[in-house]
């Protein structure tokens, strides 16, 4: 969690965490932002939270769906789908990579407790955090990816690794996976 790990590397570490065959989930090739299309690009390449991100996006709150989840003595990992409230379409995917010692015990069991967004959380516990972008991603969607989005395998959408630093220490590696935009009407009439 140093931040010095080559995208790539940082990238099949948390994919692996969940996936022995990486395209399972997807095949994935770095860009930089400004190659990524501008949709994305604005939902990406920013240093926030991807909550607050996705619930600008679509108009409102979100709910989180832990599709697995495990910790160890130093880590607490799960996999994720983020949902609208109004309607539960999925708007992201994402592995979360957690270090226990980082976060206050009322925080770190409320993450565990796996009912409210990772975002919200560190939010509404006013912890101290900044969000560092390690890397945007071309992801042409794997059989599980595409199953969670309900669309077909290779459909081609973004996301991005990052690193939270909360009170000032590394504390949450993330591979967050934006629902293809393609899937959605745009965002005034989602709304």
């Amino acid at each position: 969690m140093t931040g010095m790990t080559p995208p790539t590397a940082e990238l099949e570490e948390l994919v692996s965490l969940f996936f022995e065959q990486p395209d399972r989930l997807g095949i994935f090739s770095h860009r930089s932002s400004d190659q990524c299309p501008a949709e994305y690009r604005s939902m990406l390449a920013h240093e926030s939270h991807m909550t607050v991100t996705v619930e600008d996006r679509h108009g409102g709150p979100v709910d989180v769906e832990i599709l697995d989840s495990y910790h160890t003595e130093t880590h607490y990992v799960r996999q994720i789908i983020l949902r609208r409230q109004r309607d539960q379409r999925p708007v992201q995917y994402g592995i979360v990579r957690l270090a226990l010692a980082a976060l206050q015990p009322a925080v770190r069991d409320e993450i565990m407790a796996q009912q409210t967004p990772l975002g919200r959380v560190l939010i509404e516990h006013n912890v101290l955090r900044k969000v560092q972008l390690n890397a945007v991603w071309h992801v042409a969607c794997g059989p599980r990816l595409a199953g969670h989005f309900d669309v077909a395998s290779q459909h081609v959408t973004y996301g991005r690794t990052a690193l939270i630093y909360c009170d000032g220490e590394p504390a949450v590696e993330l591979l967050e996976i934006l629902a293809p935009e393609d899937t959605f009407s745009d965002a005034s009439s989602d709304s």
